[in-house]
């Protein structure tokens, strides 16, 4: 029996490599309706096999509920917004679904490698996604969480599982972390923190690093994030129980990487291409955290938050699902003289369609 699909954030980073990816997928029958909003969007998703664009207000818990309602949806991937604490909604409908359909319904919320991190008031000891203390871990969290947004994050995590648990629906919050690699989606096709060590160099016209000592962050191919999306589903459509609820974390990561090391890489391709003034890595002081955090456009206070802090999770539960990705931690330096030149381009493109010529 096919089963129909609410995919969010088709036209991102992440979700545009996700639908590409698909393609070649094999996966059981199924139909993804597809959020979009502009008819240019819409005139993208239609070149995917059943994939159907739909427009919905997702602000709108009525309209969402609708959808999902309306369409049979059993299946929510939600990409688009990890601070949404709407999800109740999106689980209530899907718990009606539910009811009418007696299928499994399965909602998975993206949220990311961030609120497992320092800068959330996780633990700085190993821990893994299939730590079966990882909820209880999460809960006492927001209190300890040096950063508003940060405890807001968690917050919005384990509302979804509370929430879940409670309406029968099985969850999944997948962390994606550092993302590096060109898209391969019709909308975004670069990245968050990589883009950011770059538009604060380009600012300062040097690259700093905003920790002490040599801190770790997992990090992942984008193509690997998305192998990792299609594993799950694969799951859920062939009804294999992979985890879910309080045992439905899934980080997307090969290994974790010290911030130092893609400093390093970055800088030397950034001073390739004239965009620094030398290759050297410095530790940042407040007047540097002020212009780069102009250049991040983002308040000073944000910047270590962006491009660096110390995140200890660790990648299993994939594993244990059949996930296998394709590169190595190490290749992100490897890759790194590529991502720069990848990203510098659309920046350069994003500027020039943003200013008038004339």
């Amino acid at each position: 029996m096919s089963r129909n699909i609410l995919l969010t954030g088709a036209s991102g980073y992440l979700g545009g490599t996700f639908l590409e990816l698909l393609k070649n997928a094999n996966l059981p029958a199924y139909k993804i309706y597809a959020v979009v909003r502009s008819d240019k969007q819409a005139e993208a998703v239609k070149q995917y096999l059943n994939v159907e664009p739909i427009t919905v207000d997702l602000s709108n818990t009525d309209a969402v509920s609708s959808a999902i309602i309306d369409h049979n949806i059993t299946i929510v991937y939600h990409l688009h917004n990890p601070l949404d604490n709407t999800t109740p909604a999106w689980i209530k409908a899907l718990a009606t679904v539910k009811q009418k359909t007696a299928q499994d319904v399965h909602f998975l919320f993206t949220t990311g490698a961030k609120l497992f991190s320092s800068h959330a008031g996780a633990p700085t000891r190993p821990f893994s996604d299939t730590d079966p203390s990882l909820f209880a871990i999460q809960k006492a969290q927001p209190e300890k969480a040096p950063i508003d947004a940060m405890g807001m994050g968690v917050s919005c995590n384990n509302l979804v599982i509370s929430t879940a648990q409670e309406l029968g629906v099985k969850s999944y919050i997948f962390a994606p972390c550092i993302v590096y690699g060109a898209g391969l989606g019709f909308g975004n096709k670069i990245s968050i923190q990589t883009v950011a060590v770059v538009k604060a160099a380009v600012k300062t016209r040097k690259v700093y690093k905003v920790d002490e000592g040599r801190p770790t962050w997992p990090v992942c191919h984008v193509e690997d994030n998305s192998t990792l999306y299609i594993e799950i589903l694969r799951g859920m459509l062939e009804g294999r129980d992979i985890g879910s609820g309080e045992e439905g974390y899934f980080l997307a990561s090969p290994g974790s990487m010290a911030w130092d090391d893609i400093y390093a890489a970055m800088g030397k391709a950034l001073k390739k291409r004239g965009v620094v003034d030398d290759e050297t890595v410095v530790e940042a002081d407040g007047t540097a955290l002020e212009k780069m955090g102009e250049g991040m456009e983002c308040p000073a206070e944000f910047v270590p938050m962006q491009v660096g802090g110390l995140c200890t999770l660790t990648a299993e539960h994939g594993k244990k699902i059949g996930w296998k990705p394709k590169y190595a931690p190490e290749h992100i330096v490897e890759a790194a003289d590529a991502e720069v030149a990848l990203i510098l381009e659309h920046l350069e493109a994003a500027r020039s369609y943003a200013i008038p010529k004339g």
